[in-house]
């Protein structure tokens, strides 16, 4: 099969396209011909050497996320046939003509999406869902606050918030950003180029704070979300682009009994990502096939074009997600 590797670690001009061995899918996996796959920021770090993909992933093979039509199925597979569309999670090796999957980790493409909609779901579908609602607990009637929300992630978390009953402030670096967060449903957008995020949070909820942080900042970030927080509030980090190590009051978390949270998803255990799947396809997933939540993606490259869609992905001038299609 074809695929792009990543040569050695360096620049977008690593990723190169090869031939390699179709993977042997095993008892409780499907092979699925990919049609599309998502780019996301953990394709960049690990392209650069800075992410190494956990055991089990292939060594040099990125995309976490992918769309197609199932080819093969494993002996103890039960839900899933040849031919089925799905799109799916994965823990490497999207960016291929073939990939195995967890069956668990597979979601039906519903019917009023295209392959390339699909592959842009699961990444941040599954991380948001995972983090947002099963770490930080979010209900209805409580307020969020995304860092990066015209990202892939903070226009999950705008869609999915909003949806489910949640007031949605984003942090986002220009006026066009902010207007097309706005746009997608956010209550208010933030631009923290020429506004203090934390002054403004303190204005649009009257001096409470928010119920919950969702940041992938993380650096000089972590003492103003300590203080943009309400009384039992949550903040959960996803990533720390600004740096792992800060100072922060512990008195202000003790006295307003913060919980400091965060995690990884892709090197949880398959039954962890397929009770996640199981959540998407029950709260989510009518809501796609209605139309109430929709894919955001801002530009699909070819398969051979994958250095330009990480290039774009540095660039950060995206406004949602990047796919790479294979039809």
């Amino acid at each position: 099969m074809q695929a792009i590797i990543i040569t050695q670690p360096g620049g977008p001009q690593v990723l190169q396209l090869a031939e390699r061995p179709t993977p042997s899918h095993g008892a409780t996996e499907v092979l699925v011909k990919v049609m599309a796959a998502g780019i996301n920021r953990p394709d960049v770090f690990q392209r650069k050497g800075n992410y190494p993909p956990p055991d089990g992933a292939p060594i040099d093979i990125p995309g976490l996320e992918l769309a197609g039509v199932i080819s093969e199925v494993g002996a103890d597979v039960t839900r899933w046939k040849i031919g089925d569309k799905v799109c799916a999670l994965v823990i490497g090796g999207a960016y291929a003509e073939y990939c195995n999957v967890p069956a668990g980790q597979c979601l039906p493409v519903p019917d009023n999406l295209s392959f390339e909609e699909a592959a842009s779901l699961p990444e941040t579908f599954f991380t948001v869902w995972s983090n947002v609602f099963d770490r930080a607990k979010l209900q209805p009637g409580e307020s969020l606050l995304v860092h990066g929300g015209s990202s892939g992630i903070g226009v999950t978390a705008i869609q999915m918030a909003k949806a489910l009953g949640g007031t949605v402030y984003v942090t986002a670096g220009s006026a066009e950003k902010c207007k097309f967060c706005e746009e997608l449903g956010a209550d208010k957008a933030i631009n923290y180029n020429i506004e203090d995020f934390g002054e403004a949070i303190n204005k649009l909820t009257g001096g409470k704070g928010v119920d919950v942080i969702l940041d992938m900042i993380g650096g000089d970030y972590t003492p103003l979300n300590i203080r943009c927080l309400a009384n039992d509030g949550r903040l959960v980090m996803i990533n720390a682009v600004k740096g792992n190590k800060v100072e922060i009051n512990l008195s202000e978390v003790m006295r307003k009994r913060l919980v400091i949270t965060g995690s990884m998803l892709r090197a949880r255990e398959v039954a962890f990502k397929s009770a996640i799947a199981q959540k998407l396809e029950e709260h989510i997933w009518p809501l796609l096939a209605s139309g109430k939540i929709k894919p955001v993606i801002y530009k699909t490259f070819s398969f051979d074009e994958a250095a330009k869609a990480h290039e774009l992905m540095e660039s950060s001038e995206h406004m949602g997600k990047i796919v790479l299609s294979f039809e």
